[in-house]
């Protein structure tokens, strides 16, 4: 069975079931995670959730689609349009995505996890979601800027995919030494990675 059923449950019920995945695959990674503890959670029985998503695998990347669109569906359109300068629009991501963390608590926890703590079984599928939607959004995000302020040898997608990296090595980061993520802190860091890389990125008329 595919997931058009599921697509036709009620708003409530379906934000149950997505909630108790998020929070469970959030908190023990896809090996760990137990289908009777989600279902449990969502007030299911496990052969409804079989009936909706063909196994585990299929409702995991189910989530991770589902954490795409949230993140796309999320953006103010027309705010993000007027925007032309490239760490303008960094700026307007992270705090969107900030946002959206915010809104769906347990979202943050298995978007961490999704892209530190692969499991083997899922990995390439995961990949291959995490490239794709890579260039998705930097597509979507980045089609209204203005590139030319841009040294000539500099290429803005790997500026892009420089920020990705480093999101990830502060993430991992403070996962390793158990400390929790604090918004302010977190923004407080981005912007020194902003101005600096700002500053070896454009060309100096524009600093």
């Amino acid at each position: 069975m595919s997931a058009e059923k599921f697509e036709e449950l009620p708003s409530e019920k379906k934000m149950r079931i997505i909630n108790a995945g998020l929070e469970c695959f959030g908190q023990y990674g896809y090996k760990k995670a137990n289908t009777d503890l989600i279902v449990e959670k969502a007030g299911i029985s496990k052969g409804l959730l079989f009936y909706y998503f063909k196994n585990k695998e299929t409702f995991y990347l189910y989530l991770c689609d589902f954490c795409s669109k949230v993140s796309l569906e999320a953006v103010d359109v027309a705010k993000m349009s007027a925007i032309t300068d490239f760490f303008d629009m960094l700026d307007f991501g992270i705090r969107t995505k900030l946002k959206i963390w915010s809104d769906y608590p347990y979202m943050y926890d298995f978007s961490l996890r999704m892209v530190l703590f692969q499991d083997e079984k899922v990995s390439a599928s995961v990949n291959d979601y995490l490239a794709e939607n890579f260039n998705t959004t930097f597509d979507e995000y980045f089609k209204h800027i203005d590139f030319s302020l841009f040294k000539e040898d500099i290429d803005p997608k790997y500026i892009y995919k420089m920020f990705s990296w480093l999101s990830e090595g502060y993430l991992s980061e403070k996962h390793r030494t158990n400390q929790p993520i604090v918004f302010d802190e977190a923004i407080a860091e981005f912007e020194k990675w902003k101005a600096m890389i700002k500053q070896i990125s454009y060309k100096e008329e524009y600093l």
